[in-house]
């Protein structure tokens, strides 16, 4: 299952600090900074350091949304106002002076960010909406001052090509090279009218990704459907409990809420006998930004790539796929191509093979249809049961979203030697009551590692899907830093004193955002740039945990029916194994159009583009079925158009797959299984405590012993192979 995560470490002031941003400003101007944002920082909690327990938490409860703007403005000075005594510094570049001087700078403005963060994923708003609009192009314009600083990149440069380097530890040696890389591939080394027009065009993209993020939120909260207990057929209790609950919370008491997210969306297109409602909802949620109204994406998605195009043109590359790659582990386009195109046709050879399956059901039935998109998911459930006698709800009914939680917890002190426990209640300040907190230790130690913050339920101003982030992550250069880690979803929650139950997509879902986390919290690096994400591995480790789902020391314990706490029955888990591959076609495929979208929206000329009619064309072309739409269509694809940290990278999720099917199989033939205890110290190692601290590649290499075989993804996937291992 492809897990769609969006992992938001306020990007934007990561990669600041890492170097891949920003340039100079006037001396009189950064010398008025400190003091503005002194005289500020007394009244405005958001621009004052974390206090309290754990090392300093952030105060969710005192956060105004009123503090927002002169807050990053603050910010924004004063980190200038550091850059600019770095690059101003009249000694010679060395590593301490110029770039431990950076990852030192910025600690204001980060978390600064961890705030705005909040209120732009968690608790949106229109007031929101409008402060987010005025400070986006500002700090575009903060951003290209620091990329464009002449001194500091002169410097950076420095240090790279000095002798010094050789003397430095690896992971001092990487970062130098990933700040030079960053400043070097954004902008650092043009001149005049090229250097300004870079500038601008950063600025005009930052003001329309944030537009396109939040017409997708707008058609979210602005797209409901509404039903009466004559349309409920077919749909779990528990999916109509909850959906009356949303319906009271909307004013719309005695209704039932379908909301327009993939959460509430997916169980009815599942499970509603109403083919006509099936349509209206599935319509509803895939025509997000693309309603031709003031909310409309089209415009913008012609736009975005207009201008990303003559940038790279300026850096001198062919397209903008082949710049945003250079770095990642797939390196060029067409290796990100070549991947895709190795599983797309077994994937709709699969498809094929479904369809046929959910027609001849629908024949059998006499329900006199033609499988359509609203069709596929009611249609597989019937298969499901027919062909493996699975209920996706009897499932349901033994997946506690306390349970699971639990659950992950076991799976972390069994790999991680992690501690869980709740901290009291409101010792540490949440910016929503369903936020919980819990102190995770080391096992034997007791040694403090830091907080992990839950978000787990849906509501409006929340954007949809499921993510990890941080408010701080460890580094030990200043001293040792607790980890404040977060995941976030938006499952629909149970009744009032009733348990949340989830599907088993949901579950794994719950496991993956959990093994971002398990990144963040283990650890080792003592630089902020070494959590600087590859993008097309970051996906590898989160994905890799939804393994331990599935393992007879989670299931034992931990799947038991909410009602009467008996252990979920041994055939129903021979069952779940045994449709372990059913609908991967679909799966696969619907993931795999919106990676080669991306792909050819960013190696296409953009005047040769209209978003209204490329995506059909090129989806023709590739013989994508009409059974099935992309996952996320042109106009709703916040993971490359909200933002550029997905953008011509989406298909990471797939070659993060090759690596986690790869990784999988190294436990499975080990004498422990998935908890053998020497597979696992390499697991720690190799692949989580290091984070960016060391090549992906080679870091896979050392856990592995080679490199990874695609063709473990083909037999993970059930997809023929053309050779057995």
């Amino acid at each position: 299952m492809i897990k769609l995560t969006h992992t938001l470490t306020a990007a934007a002031i990561v990669m600041a600090l890492a170097g891949c941003s920003q340039a100079p400003e006037t001396q009189s101007t950064a010398s008025a900074a400190p003091a503005q944002a002194e005289a500020i920082a007394t009244e405005n909690v958001l621009l004052q350091d974390f206090k309290g327990p754990y090392g300093g938490v952030p105060a969710f409860d005192k956060m105004e949304l009123s503090d927002l703007k002169p807050a990053m403005e603050a910010a924004m000075a004063e980190h200038l106002a550091e850059i600019e005594a770095i690059a101003n510094n009249p000694e010679p570049p060395t590593f301490e002076n110029t770039i431990v001087a950076m990852e030192r700078a910025g600690s204001t403005i980060s978390n600064v960010y961890r705030y705005y963060g909040i209120w732009s994923s968690n608790k949106s708003s229109t007031e929101f909406r409008e402060i987010q609009r005025e400070l986006s192009p500002k700090l575009s314009d903060y951003r290209s001052k620091i990329n464009q600083n002449e001194k500091l990149f002169s410097r950076i440069k420095a240090v790279y090509e000095s002798d010094e380097l050789a003397t430095l530890t690896d992971e001092e040696q990487r970062i130098t090279w990933l700040i030079y890389n960053g400043f070097a591939r954004n902008g650092a080394t043009l001149k005049g009218e090229a250097k300004a027009r870079y500038a601008a065009i950063n600025k005009e993209l930052a003001s329309l990704h944030t537009k396109f993020s939040n017409n997708v939120l707008a058609d979210e909260e602005n797209y409901v459907t509404y039903i009466t207990e004559d349309q409920l057929d077919g749909l779990p209790e528990s999916f109509v409990k909850a959906a009356a609950a949303a319906a009271t919370e909307r004013g719309k008491e005695g209704q039932y809420a379908i909301t327009n997210t993939r959460s509430s969306m997916d169980p009815f297109l599942t499970y509603s006998t109403h083919r006509d409602l099936r349509e209206k909802v599935w319509t509803t949620y895939y025509s997000r930004g693309d309603n031709g109204d003031e909310f409309d994406n089209n415009a913008l998605v012609k736009r975005i790539l207009e201008l990303r195009h003559e940038r790279i043109k300026l850096l001198g590359y062919e397209n903008y796929a082949q710049w945003r790659l250079e770095d990642r582990m797939a390196k060029t386009p067409e290796n990100a191509k070549d991947l895709m195109m190795k599983v797309w046709p077994a994937a709709i050879a699969r498809v094929e093979e479904e369809v046929a399956d959910m027609q001849a059901i629908a024949d059998e039935l006499g329900d006199d249809i033609t499988i359509k998109p609203w069709d596929y998911r009611y249609y597989a459930e019937k298969v499901r049961k027919a062909k493996y006698d699975l209920d996706s709800n009897e499932v349901k009914q033994y997946l506690q979203l306390d349970k699971l939680r639990e659950a992950m917890f076991y799976v972390a002190g069994r790999l991680f030697n992690f501690d869980f426990k709740p901290v009291p209640e409101g010792s540490v300040p949440v910016f929503h009551p369903d936020v919980k907190v819990w102190e995770v230790t080391d096992k034997d130690s007791g040694k403090l590692i830091g907080l992990w913050y839950l978000d787990p339920f849906a509501r409006k101003g929340k954007r949809s899907g499921a993510w990890a982030t941080t408010y701080r992550s460890h580094t030990t250069f200043d001293g040792a830093k607790t980890v404040l880690s977060s995941n976030n979803s938006n499952f629909v929650k149970g009744p009032e004193g009733e348990p949340t139950l989830i599907s088993w997509d949901d579950a794994e879902t719950y496991f993956h955002e959990f093994g971002h986390a398990l990144h963040f919290l283990s650890a080792t690096v003592k630089y902020p740039t070494s959590h600087s994400g590859v993008r097309d591995y970051t996906e590898f480790q989160s994905q890799l945990l939804e393994r331990w789902l599935t393992t007879d020391e989670v299931v034992d314990q931990f799947l038991v029916h909410y009602k009467t706490g008996e252990p979920i029955p041994d055939s129903l888990i021979e069952k779940i194994n045994n449709a372990a591959t059913f609908n991967e076609g679909f799966k696969t495929t619907e993931y795999m159009a919106s990676a080669i979208m991306d792909l050819l929206y960013h190696t296409t000329d953009p005047a040769k583009i209209d978003p209204d009619s490329f995506e059909r064309e090129q989806l023709k072309a590739i013989g994508m079925p009409e059974e099935i739409v992309m996952r996320h269509r042109t106009t709703q694809f916040g993971h490359i158009f909200s933002g550029e940290g997905y953008s011509s990278g989406y298909y990471g999720y797939m070659w993060a797959e090759v690596l986690t099917a790869d990784a999988a199989e190294a436990f499975e033939e080990a004498p422990g299984g998935y908890y053998d205890e020497e597979v696992s110290d390499r697991l720690v190692k190799y692949l989580f405590s290091i984070r960016n601290a060391m090549d992906p590649a080679e870091a896979y290499r050392k856990f592995r012993g080679r490199d990874a075989n695609v063709e473990a993804l083909m037999r993970d996937r059930g997809f023929p192979v053309k050779s057995d291992k």
